[in-house]
């Protein structure tokens, strides 16, 4: 379920910075990326959430999805960090960060067995 959770999210999110809606390309300025960039974190979220789907018929592709997006979410907060936001400003990226740790703990279990 919360890989589940997790997919539906990662979709949305890298959808919309893939489209470039407004609200991204203002983030991503905020950040200090260009917006090919910021389409590119984008797919990169995309092929996350399609990978923890896949996670439910195998498990390792769905453990090695949320390895990536906890990676990809630590590099978010350092981003965050650089950019001087507050920790505030940081919570999504610390929440999704810790569900996906938790997620690959739960395929890593679920392959393992």
């Amino acid at each position: 379920m919360l890989a589940g959770i997790l997919a539906v999210t990662f979709s949305a999110i890298g959808a919309a910075k893939v489209a470039a809606i407004a609200s991204m390309r203002e983030r991503a300025a905020h950040l200090g990326f260009d917006i090919g960039t910021y389409r590119r974190i984008g797919v990169v979220e995309l092929a996350g959430a399609l990978g923890l789907l896949a996670g439910w018929v195998i498990p390792g592709i769905g453990a090695a999805a949320a390895g990536g997006l906890m990676l990809l979410l630590a590099g978010a907060v350092v981003t965050h960090a650089r950019s001087g936001d507050t920790v505030e400003d940081m919570y999504p990226a610390l929440i999704l960060g810790a569900a996906a740790a938790v997620s690959l703990i739960l395929y890593a279990f679920e392959a393992s067995s």
